[in-house]
């Protein structure tokens, strides 16, 4: 463990003389568990739960991920929303209310068929186009197929619901 937290730990131990060797090694572990406590949670890209999107009659299937969000987003289903089209590269639907934001990271950039929650306007946004990065995008999930379904100009209906295991 020594030298997988300090990797020069044997050249040191040579010159250094112990207790000096100790306090490097112990600081190099305090700096190893804060950086590992600062990990977003939102950062797994784990599988919460499979849902369904559908629009007439159109379905679609999208996985949830395992953070705060995507559980806060989960436990307001089922859904139906008004999609609309929004900067050309995302349909956007306002929720009933703002979801979890603990643990999540200050912004991402998402890829096509990812879904976010626009933190502060409260709203799911499903992206149809790879965006850069934009401060305040919480991720929720990713489409696993369907998304011209999706895609498709909007304003149009969509029922979120989750998916029998």
């Amino acid at each position: 463990m020594t030298t997988r937290l300090f990797p020069h730990w044997p050249s040191l131990r040579r010159g250094t003389p112990p207790l000096l060797a100790s306090a490097v090694l112990a600081l190099a572990a305090c700096f190893q568990t804060q950086a590992m406590a600062r990990q977003p949670e939102s950062s797994s890209n784990k599988a919460l739960m499979k849902i369904r999107l559908t629009v007439n009659g159109q379905g679609a299937t999208a996985t949830l991920y395992d953070n705060a969000a995507a559980r806060d987003f989960a436990a307001l289903l089922p859904l139906s929303l008004t999609m609309e089209d929004y900067a050309t590269i995302e349909r956007v639907a306002g929720l009933p209310r703002k979801l979890s934001t603990q643990g999540a990271p200050d912004g991402m950039a998402p890829v096509a068929g990812e879904l976010t929650h626009y933190a502060p306007w409260g709203n799911l946004a499903i992206f149809i186009q790879d965006r850069s990065y934009a401060r305040g995008l919480v991720p929720l999930g990713k489409v696993d197929k369907g998304l011209p379904v999706l895609a498709q100009p909007g304003p149009y209906q969509v029922r979120i619901e989750r998916m029998e295991p």
